[in-house]
């Protein structure tokens, strides 16, 4: 017996949902199985930080922000294999009250923790990042103010780096010969680049936080560059096909944009799916750190927090006070280590700064 039209028709569209819903799933499953840009939780890089300002051309002398032309964020990742710090986990095992208790704590965070290395390599990976407004959005006062920063050169040879960061005389058609001096090294630390993974997918971020090593105690400069013994940022990288809204002149012409695959325009950006308009998203978390290996990739620092306890509520895990361990510990290098380390010749950059005074 035939069933009703009526009936026939409420069993068609009691069908169809389930068909759809059944189509859509595995849609999603097949682009999980392809997508090799997923937001991964944790620790994505970890290594050393450097602050470099270079002073305006023909200024070879610094005395105040005024004479500043630009900031640098120099990061150099560890390798992610194992670390010393694990040295001194296992030896925690022998010690006992507050010593105990103290190295607990950096063995929880201790995947933030970036390896004391003993020796120099010539390469080693690098990212140089130019910070907009030449100084970093302060955490305590500027919440709500971000900032630009673009990653400027990318690579494996730290000689080319220091070419990059050195002085350098050229020609104009109408002053003549101008010279731009070499930058001078603000600060020194530790770092960790944290995905934390929210409730829903919009509430995922990315946050990079910093301990200094040097100097310990913030002077001049290392106050007027915004530079904290301990600070964090949440990192977004923005979508190169996005233009600026609303008639804003910010951002990097198109020409010298960062050059992304196709997997991570369409998986991280979400291209076609994702966002209000066909390029995907204006703005993403660092799903992967290949996002920020790309030379033109535009960043936004958003102010996070300061301090210790700050970097722990931003990173998770205790890896501030990890990052804390590891300053203090390496806060007994040399600033020649410091060079060393770099493979840099440390007559041409020019170090006072590091002691809180202009140069």
């Amino acid at each position: 017996m035939e069933p009703e039209v009526g009936v026939k028709r409420e069993a068609l569209e009691a069908d169809r949902p389930a068909e759809e819903t059944e189509t859509k799933r595995l849609k999603t499953e097949d682009a999980a199985d392809t997508n090799q840009y997923p937001f991964t939780p944790g620790v994505i890089e970890r290594g050393h930080i450097y602050f470099f300002y270079r002073p305006k051309v023909e200024r070879e002398e610094v005395h105040s922000m005024d004479d500043v032309a630009k900031l640098y964020v120099l990061l150099v990742p560890s390798p992610s294999e194992s670390f010393d710090m694990q040295v001194k986990i296992e030896q925690s095992k022998d010690v006992s009250g507050a010593d105990a208790d103290e190295m607990n704590l950096v063995a929880q965070g201790a995947d933030a923790a970036p390896p004391h290395e003993s020796t120099t390599k010539d390469k080693k990976h690098f990212r140089l990042i130019i910070v907009g407004k030449k100084k970093l959005p302060d955490p305590e006062h500027e919440k709500h103010a971000p900032i630009w920063a673009t990653v400027i050169f990318v690579g494996d040879n730290l000689h080319d780096l220091e070419e990059k960061l050195g002085g350098r005389t050229y020609e104009t058609k109408t002053r003549g010969t101008r010279h731009t001096p070499p930058v001078r090294l603000a600060g020194r630390g530790v770092y960790a680049i944290v995905n934390s993974q929210g409730n829903v997918p919009s509430r995922n971020s990315t946050h990079l936080g910093y301990h200094l090593s040097h100097p310990t105690e913030l002077g001049d400069v290392q106050k007027a560059l915004g530079i904290h013994i301990a600070s964090s940022f949440v990192i977004q990288v923005k979508n190169p096909n996005a233009e600026a809204q609303d008639g804003q002149r910010v951002g990097l012409p198109k020409s010298r944009r960062a050059i992304y695959s196709e997997g991570i325009m369409e998986h991280v950006f979400g291209r076609g799916e994702r966002g209000r308009s066909s390029i995907g998203l204006r703005f993403t978390n660092c799903n992967c750190i290949e996002l920020l290996d790309h030379e033109g990739a535009e960043l936004l620092f958003i102010p996070a927090r300061t301090g210790t306890e700050g970097n722990d509520e931003s990173l998770g895990n205790q890896r501030g006070e990890a990052l804390e361990e590891v300053g203090r510990y390496e806060s007994e290098e040399q600033v020649e280590q410091i060079f060393k380390e770099l493979a840099f010749n440390k007559d041409r950059f020019p170090a006072e700064p590091l002691k809180g005074e202009w140069a």
